[in-house]
């Protein structure tokens, strides 16, 4: 999924991420926070005055409105389970019944996201080009003062959903200061605690799930 912003839309909500004891002690030593993790405590949410436009590959859009489609279908089974545990006495002591509540309000959720992501969403070609910092793209960059790489998804975490590689989004302070940039470009982002770091654009390359 590729994340873009579009301003002339309703509010959205925003996420940031607290910085932990670890990634201020990073930033002390000049080196950037440690990956955000998708841990929903470590998340504050704001309101802003725009919405999230989301970008998606084909092959992602593809594949979340199969599961879309896949879960609204469970909807009778999940009902029909719920009914029939209820029939068996007292909700109380009655765990198979309070198991399929759980899941129903799991799966209920997840087609929520899925059907205002779908809505969303606007349609684009993957990437066929390298060298260029674009969403969809995977990124192995050089932090200033590191003399390793690190390599990661320039999208978000559905796209990258199918595979274990790191995600940053093109709205977080490192991707938006990264797009654009062609291998070889050193450009700088802002740190939570006003600071800035460097970070070097070694290679991007098409994602390929």
């Amino acid at each position: 999924m590729l994340v873009s912003t579009d301003t002339a839309r309703m509010p959205r909500v925003v996420f940031f991420r607290l910085w932990t004891p670890r990634d201020l002690s990073r930033a002390r030593a000049g080196r950037r926070p440690a990956p955000a993790g998708p841990d929903p405590e470590e998340l504050i949410a704001v309101t802003e005055t725009q919405t999230q436009v989301t970008w998606l590959t084909q092959d992602a859009h593809d594949r979340l409105k199969a599961e879309l489609d896949d879960l609204v279908g469970q909807r009778p089974a999940i009902a029909q389970k719920i009914n029939a545990a209820r029939e068996e006495g007292d909700l109380k002591e009655n765990g198979g019944y309070h198991a399929a509540r759980e899941e129903q309000g799991v799966m209920e959720a997840r087609i929520r996201h899925l059907q205002e992501l779908l809505h969303t969403a606007k349609v684009g070609e993957t990437p066929t080009e390298s060298g260029t910092a674009v969403p969809g793209t995977v990124l192995t960059v050089r932090f200033e003062g590191d003399d390793d790489t690190e390599t990661f998804l320039l999208g978000s975490r559905e796209e990258g959903s199918a595979g274990s590689i790191e995600v940053y989004s093109p709205n977080s302070p490192l991707g938006s200061a990264l797009i654009g940039a062609k291998a070889g470009d050193t450009v700088s982002y802002d740190l939570p605690d006003g600071g800035s770091m460097e970070v070097t654009l070694v290679s991007a390359e098409p994602y390929s799930p």
